[in-house]
């Protein structure tokens, strides 16, 4: 019997994964018109390169910054630019965006296959950063940046996080199975971008058609290794992935780059192959749209700018009236008031949970039983992050880890108060951000 791999803590919530896994991917139709915020990246905004009555055509670039932590964006449809003002995003900020009236009529494009095995690191890096290339899994931070480490960090293995840990969630369990050979395409020139010499493609038990598909197409391949790892959230989460499947840990406040681990998103990798084969940039993705609230869950590839109220009427629409729209998995998602904002980048779902899956109730008081201690997978203290942050004690905050917590929801889900670990978290970071700027 194989070994599955783990960390240590996390939890086991339901998987919810059966009314799409076995979907595969579908097209939808164009939205009337798209909205691209200009910020759908960690780093620094972009500033439009377009202007409104312009004639855009679909992969072409509206938006750049001369900052080295960004990401331009790119036009996902042929069409005209209507707009460039503030729209609501997923989080509810506005933000910049421009808005581009789509054209019925697409010319067909990305269909030219080149030849990637003679791409120097070099290149590698520079098609990722023109790609607009970020973290599709959904932290989407610039992945030319990723794959450019400092000098003195030697990176010997590369990292596909094919868990997909999160319930509900199956496009990435689509692509292993779908575009298993771009994926590996993907990841080989990670690894040469890099200088690794080892690649491994993590991929949870409740995966094994994905696990025996890239096997098969690896074939004796050596260098790249498909490891199972035991289900559990989160599993995927970048420092529980290394290490689960090295056994190297970061240290706190360090990146991956510190152990020599370069970690990366099966779409990201999928999206690499097609920006260095055909030149494509990012301009749409796979998405699940599934929860007891939409008539019709699926796996779909969608226009990045494509409005949240378009892609729930390609699913039929809601069954019966919705208890909660999720942009993301339920564990680490932005719950939706405003069904205008549109897909992003690192956007992976549309969960609508039916009003019988939505649990209301008023925070209590924590009552020490330390539960969240005991799940938190960075061996943090949950409790005492909420509590000094409650008292806006956001130092104290500070002293007790906020800042190297990435938001899981581990604490939140085993909580008996029903506190909400994260939005604290989230509201200390961003008192600390706001003090630094001063």
């Amino acid at each position: 019997m194989v070994e599955l791999k783990t960390f240590r803590g996390g939890i086991h919530p339901p998987y919810q994964k059966e009314a799409t896994a076995a979907k595969s991917t579908e097209d939808i139709s164009l939205p009337a018109e798209v909205v691209i915020p200009m910020q759908q990246h960690v780093g620094a905004h972009n500033s439009p390169t377009v202007n409104v009555g312009d004639r855009v055509d679909a992969g072409q670039k509206i938006g750049s910054s001369e900052a080295f932590i960004s990401a331009p964006v790119h036009a996902s449809v042929s069409g005209t630019v209507k707009a460039i003002e503030g729209r609501p995003d997923f989080t509810g900020a506005q933000v910049q965006s421009v808005v581009i009236k789509v054209d019925p009529s697409q010319p067909p494009k990305w269909a030219e296959k080149k030849d990637t095995g003679s791409l120097s690191a070099e290149q590698i890096r520079d098609v990722a950063k023109e790609a607009g290339l970020v973290g599709l899994g959904g932290a989407a931070f610039p992945t030319f940046v990723k794959l450019s480490p400092p000098a003195d960090k030697r990176i010997d293995t590369v990292i596909i996080n094919g868990c997909e840990c999160e319930p509900f969630l199956t496009c990435d369990h689509r692509l292993m199975l779908e575009r298993a050979d771009d994926l590996i395409s993907g990841l080989k020139l990670m690894m040469r971008a890099v200088g690794a010499d080892k690649g491994i493609i993590g991929v949870e038990a409740n995966k094994m058609d994905a696990a025996d598909a890239l096997t098969t197409k690896l074939g004796g391949d050596s260098s790249i290794e498909v490891v199972l790892l035991e289900v559990k959230y989160p599993e995927g989460a970048e420092k529980m992935l290394i290490d689960a499947v090295t056994g190297r840990r970061v240290p706190p406040g360090k990146l991956p780059s510190e152990v020599g681990v370069l970690v990366q998103n099966v779409q990201t990798a999928v999206a690499l192959h097609d920006a260095a084969s055909t030149g494509k940039p990012v301009i749409d993705r796979v998405i699940t749209v599934t929860g007891g609230g939409i008539k019709e869950p699926k796996n779909v590839l969608v226009k990045v700018g494509t409005p949240i109220s378009h892609v729930i009427d390609q699913c039929g629409g809601f069954a019966g009236t919705p208890g909660k729209v999720v942009m993301g998995g339920p564990m680490t998602g932005w719950a939706q008031k405003d069904l205008s904002a549109a897909v992003v980048k690192g956007t992976s779902g549309i969960l609508v949970l039916g009003k019988d899956e939505v649990e209301y109730g008023a925070e209590r008081e924590c009552v020490g039983c330390d539960k969240c201690i005991d799940a938190c997978p960075m061996f943090l203290m949950p409790n005492f992050i909420v509590k000094y942050t409650k008292r806006g004690k956001y130092d104290e905050a500070n002293r007790f880890g906020v800042q190297d917590c990435f938001e899981c929801g581990c604490c939140a889900y085993v909580c008996a108060s029903r506190i909400s670990h994260v939005a604290y978290v989230r509201k200390a970071k961003a008192e600390l951000a706001a003090a630094e700027k001063k």
